[in-house]
């Protein structure tokens, strides 16, 4: 449904109305790029946003079908999450082209284009995509702190409302301070990752093998389940309105040059930094493999069991508690990115504003409140299920994100010299549909069995 295309009041550039107030005002265009000196400097200046992006991509969520799919068909689905991690480069990259060229992240894009009624049920479907997504941090942070140190789940569960203190405190150190905590986790999780494979010793050929599709994923039902399962977990919903707002915390030139280097810097950071998460991924589907798949585990797919089985497989107890350590991180990170988004989203989706901890708080007890009565009464095997669940929330609202964002960004009026070339915009429709087609094959899979 469109509604600009019936409404009188067009303006030149495409859009109904001035674009509304920006969202993350108090960091809104702070950041300086430098006029002068090597490219590589100017780069630096628009490294940072990507990353935050990067994490949606190695959150708790990801981390079961990850094990599910190398503990059963030990490396042959490598290329499922390449392929996944191909359709996010592209997808994020449009994100950040549609923040840079219009000013607009894509809340406020939605907003603007389509009717009131379409507006807010795209408003709903975000928010509880995030709530999705803020479950699974939830779920994945008690987990690492059950493992870790024996902490209650529940305990550990009510333990994650701290942490919205924790981000209130950061957003008060400046955007610059926020990416670099964010870096430093991702490259813990790298790190613990790395020296698990180095312990877990993979057969090189056979991963590099992993990495050519197969023609066992159409003929095997599982394969090709847990397959959609990664493609569908991998591409986030949230990071596409996130993008194409924390974009503009650069002070780049708002000429038409000016905004080419800032999409070009902007692309260069966003793919790089999901190369992090490729890694992180194919990680841990690797270890999967060569430590649960090749020794008859076949059947590992819960984060408990994968940490209690890690040490006495790889002959040392250092190998579980890297594997809690790089949970714990990749659970609080997700924490930094998912406070930005629910901020975002409701901005420029609403139009209003509230305290970032109260909205933190807020959509933090909608994940706490489900994942404590869980816990309660089903115990950890409960949490895992919840677990699953937030991804298909997650998958159902990722076409409501994909679909609007490939449409603004190949729309003419809209970006002008800046809309999507026509390779462009047929590749990005074909990711589209690919994705909408597997999700709704993952729902009725998951919800017929």
């Amino acid at each position: 449904m469109s509604s600009n295309q019936s409404a009188p009041l067009v303006q030149e550039n495409g859009w109904r109305k001035d674009k509304s107030a920006n969202t993350l005002p108090e960091v809104y265009r702070s950041m300086k790029i430098p006029k002068h000196g090597s490219w590589f400097r100017k780069f630096l200046a628009f490294a940072g946003p990507g990353y935050l992006v990067a994490v949606g991509y190695m959150d708790p969520g990801n981390w079961a079908t990850d094990l599910a799919g190398g503990s059963k068909f030990g490396y042959s689905l490598l290329f499922v999450i390449l392929l996944s991690n191909l359709m996010a480069i592209l997808l994020q990259a449009l994100a950040g082209k549609l923040g840079i060229v219009t000013g607009r992240d894509l809340a406020q894009a939605c907003r603007d284009h389509y009717s009131k009624p379409v507006s807010m049920a795209l408003w709903v479907l975000c928010e509880l995509a995030i709530a999705a997504c803020d479950l699974a941090e939830v779920i994945g942070s008690a987990i690492a702190l059950n493992l870790l140190f024996g902490i209650p789940l529940i305990a550990g569960v009510l333990l994650t409302v701290v942490d919205v203190l924790l981000v209130l405190l950061l957003q008060n150190k400046g955007f610059r301070f926020i990416e670099t905590l964010v870096i430093v986790l991702i490259v813990t999780i790298g790190g613990c990752f790395l020296i698990e494979m180095f312990w877990s010793r993979p057969e090189v050929g056979a991963v590099m093998q992993g990495f050519i599709p197969t023609g066992d994923i159409v003929s095997d039902p599982t394969m090709l389940y847990i397959a959609i399962g990664i493609l569908g977990a991998t591409v986030m919903p949230h990071n596409l309105y996130l993008h194409s707002s924390i974009v503009q915390t650069r002070q780049y030139e708002q000429t038409e040059l000016g905004k080419r280097q800032a999409i070009k810097y902007a692309t260069w950071d966003s793919s790089i930094a999901l190369f992090f998460a490729l890694f992180i991924n194919a990680a841990i589907l690797i270890i999967a493999a060569s430590t649960f798949h090749t020794t008859g585990h076949t059947e590992v797919a819960e984060i408990e069991d994968a940490y209690h089985l890690l040490s006495p497989m790889l002959g040392t107890a250092a190998a579980s508690v890297l594997f809690g350590v790089a949970l714990l991180a990749s659970g609080q990170n997700s924490t930094l990115t998912g406070t930005l988004a629910g901020q975002i989203v409701m901005e420029g989706f609403l139009n209003i504003r509230l305290k970032p901890w109260l909205r933190r708080l807020i959509t933090r007890m909608i994940a706490v409140v489900p994942a404590v009565i869980v816990t309660w009464i089903y115990g950890a095997k409960g949490t895992g299920e919840l677990l699953i669940l937030s991804q298909v929330i997650l998958s159902l609202q990722l076409s409501f994100a994909v679909i609007p964002l490939v449409k603004f960004t190949s729309d003419k009026k809209k970006m002008g010299n800046f809309a999507n070339p026509l390779w462009l915009k047929i590749l990005a429709w074909v990711v589209a549909v690919v994705i909408a087609a597997l999700n709704i094959y993952l729902l009725v899979q998951t919800f017929t069995g």
